[in-house]
């Protein structure tokens, strides 16, 4: 990346002060600071710590209409933000852009199609009020993922499927989000929002086609 390009896209970031860092998983972090600007949910931020490196890419993970927003982000341990981020405490800063995107809730009925913290967006639209009509279907590998699994379960109740492909509980589908569509021999004509690691937007997108659903009515938003 050249200079200016570094320059112009870190000129873009104001500073926040981090109100909360919370550990909800082992791994997994919500990063909170106060909001001071509007956003639809399911839009997206770019978040930095310093003026050196660049930006990463987050949803946001609280309703639109909340005093503060909150960051859902798991370690890489190969990455240079996401250590550094889970180390900082209240009272330090972030750089943080406008929000943006077009992976945006909406009232009309609809499937939420997320794996690990691919929730983030649709956890915001619920808290925005956009719980009625949709269904959501939560993959994970271990049981302990299921990020924001009480507050979920109590909006969507038996629209909320959680599926573990790595551990088994009475109240889990036994399998990858792809395996729980398989099961269903016609789906329903609604649009399907799909958010997560690359291979599983792919596989879940060619799925949900192959089953006959037209591919304007799949979003994609795809988490690195």
């Amino acid at each position: 990346m050249h200079i200016k390009q570094k320059k112009d896209i870190l000129s873009h970031l104001k500073e926040y002060v981090i109100t909360n860092n919370e550990e909800i998983s082992p791994g997994v972090h919500v990063v909170s600071f106060l909001r001071d600007f509007d956003f639809t949910s399911g839009q997206v931020v770019k978040m930095a710590i310093d003026n050196n490196h660049p930006p990463r890419i987050y949803s946001i993970c609280s309703g639109n209409k909340e005093k503060e927003v909150r960051i859902l982000f798991n370690i890489k341990d190969d990455g240079f933000l996401t250590p550094k981020l889970a180390a900082m405490i209240p009272g330090e800063q972030i750089l943080v852009s406008k929000p943006y995107g077009s992976f945006l809730g909406t009232r009309e009925k609809a499937w939420w199609i997320a794996t690990g913290t691919g929730v983030a967006p649709f956890y915001s639209m619920i808290k925005s009020g956009l719980a009625a009509n949709k269904n959501l279907i939560h993959g994970v590998r271990h049981l302990n993922q299921f990020y924001f699994e009480d507050e979920l379960d109590q909006e969507l109740d038996k629209n909320y499927v959680r599926c573990c492909s790595g551990e088994t509980s009475c109240n889990t589908f036994p399998g990858r989000v792809t395996d729980y569509l398989n099961t269903i021999d016609k789906l329903p004509d609604v649009k399907y929002y799909i958010c997560g690691q690359a291979l599983m937007v792919v596989e879940a997108r060619d799925l949900l086609i192959k089953k006959g659903i037209q591919f304007e009515n799949i979003i994609a938003e795809i988490y690195f």
